[in-house]
């Protein structure tokens, strides 16, 4: 019973992104989010890490409107979204952070989004350990891009690494909660991290994930 609501919940989302021409389910995710949690304001700048094929792009670019920006950022490249900005490069590597610093210009971000995941190797520990480096990645270029009571949501697999990233986002931000939308599987060890308002308290140089 439990595999089979998992599957049909699977293909509602799928047959809705579809219909509603969003690239991909996880797209309802980030309206889910949204709807909870108010991250991204209306003409605001929203920086999409991980953003292919789109998805999350997609609905952000709504949500800020004509007037607002999106800036996606993916090792993979995606086909042209209207009015958003994509730059294909690694998310890990600091030229690509320059990049985005570049489209900013003087600007700040008002919210940093992170849908990442690791290649899946098969082993859990593994996957969950990489899982939580990209996610510290995500959060050293929100440090970096942010601007002061801006918003961080990055996903991560739930395993031994997630308390004490959790722990480093709270040094950060002044409100910290781990949500878990409808749209994931049930089956899903994924958690998304919301944090509000950044506290930008020292030079981002000295930032360590340790």
């Amino acid at each position: 019973m439990t595999r089979w609501y998992t599957e049909k919940k699977k293909e509602h989302f799928y047959k809705e992104a579809k219909r509603v021409g969003y690239r991909a389910r996880s797209a309802f995710k980030l309206q889910q989010i949204q709807r909870r949690f108010h991250l991204i304001p209306k003409d605001g700048v929203v920086i999409d890490l991980g953003a292919a094929p789109g998805g999350w792009s997609q609905v952000a670019k709504e949500l800020v409107g004509e007037h607002g920006l999106v800036i996606g950022a993916d090792l993979s490249a995606i086909r042209p979204l209207e009015d958003v900005v994509f730059l294909q490069g690694d998310i890990t590597k600091a030229e690509t952070i320059e990049q985005i610093k570049d489209v900013l210009k003087a600007r700040k971000a008002d919210v940093v989004l992170s849908d990442m995941s690791p290649d899946i190797s098969g082993n859990y520990s593994v996957d969950q350990a990489r899982s939580a480096w990209l996610c510290e990645c995500a959060l050293r270029t929100a440090a970096q891009v942010l601007r002061p009571g801006g918003h961080f949501l990055c996903k991560i697999f739930e395993g031994e690494n997630t308390k004490s990233f959790i722990e480093t986002v709270r040094q950060r931000f002044v409100v910290v909660k781990t949500f878990s939308p409808q749209a994931s599987r049930k089956s899903s060890s994924e958690v998304y991290i919301v944090a509000k308002s950044f506290k930008k308290l020292y030079k981002e140089a000295n930032i360590s994930f340790g």
